[in-house]
């Protein structure tokens, strides 16, 4: 779609970080909004702030219930009465345990945000962006969708998932020759909210666990924290997502050398090498 004003997009997670970056450049646009977070106080100031000269239904939806993604698009469709542009954002980035030691409550967390929150999107929203023959779906991923670090291995999972349900989406679509387009954000790291994520645990799940406090789950957390407040604002990606929608590009990252690292270290594994950190 070469032309966005005027059209609608579906954001989650859009109450900070990476959605309300993309909910700002959408209606920069001139599109029309439908903003969506877990986060009910978050969503309704950043709906006030979006709200200054667009149209804008924000809606409080936890992407991990099928029937909560499933109403974020009734409401959606009859508002505007159509869709166009999907980006299945919201995510979780987890405690920081080792593979074997996290609580199952934890992955379940973990995969319900960032893996099914993506597959309740692609199944709500996608069969009526194919029957109109027209929009793009945009599903966030990560860098950890390329690589994987150590103490992050729900997230690694999911992110990994969600790069190849991606690009089973496109196949698929191309398949049957529509012209709803497909992108998948892999970001390197950006200055977002996303090691305070377990602000968001699930009541249905009990008390939130305690962050592991071994030697190596501590260096990974101070490491990912130093990395963050070192980021960028995620203001370009979002950028590079209204160019990736435009001109149909599938992959949109901000860190070339970290992607590079990322596919060289896959090589060294392909090789017969072991595994290596794309940062350290």
């Amino acid at each position: 779609m070469e032309e966005l004003e005027g059209k609608v997009a579906v954001v989650t997670g859009a109450a900070s970080g990476i959605g309300l970056a993309l909910s700002r450049r959408f209606g920069r646009e001139g599109m029309r909004l439908v903003v969506a977070d877990v986060e009910a106080g978050a969503l309704e100031t950043a709906a006030a702030e979006l709200a200054d000269g667009t149209e804008v239904l924000a809606v409080v939806a936890d992407v991990s219930d099928l029937g909560a993604v499933d109403e974020l698009a009734r409401q959606a469709f009859e508002r505007f009465g159509t869709v166009h542009v999907v980006c299945n954002n919201a995510g979780v980035g987890g405690l920081g345990d080792a593979t074997w030691e996290g609580t199952r409550e934890a992955w379940e967390w973990v995969l319900g945000v960032n893996l099914w929150g993506v597959i309740n999107g692609v199944r709500a929203f996608t069969p009526r962006l194919v029957e109109q023959d027209e929009g793009h779906i945009v599903n966030t991923a990560s860098i950890s969708g390329l690589a994987a670090l150590p103490h992050m291995g729900a997230y690694t999972a999911s992110k990994h998932a969600v790069l190849g349900l991606s690009e089973c989406l496109f196949h698929e679509l191309a398949l049957r020759g529509s012209t709803v387009g497909v992108s998948v954000l892999c970001p390197g790291f950006l200055k977002t909210g996303i090691f305070e994520s377990d602000r968001n645990w699930p009541t249905r799940f009990g008390d939130a666990p305690q962050r592991p406090d071994d030697e190596s789950a501590q260096a990974m957390w101070q490491l990912g924290q130093a990395l963050i407040a070192a980021a960028p604002e995620p203001t370009d990606l979002a950028d590079a997502v209204v160019d990736a929608i435009k001109n149909r590009r599938f992959m949109v990252l901000t860190d070339e050398a970290l992607a590079q690292a990322a596919v060289q270290g896959r090589q060294a594994v392909v090789d017969g090498g072991s595994p290596t950190l794309p940062v350290g």
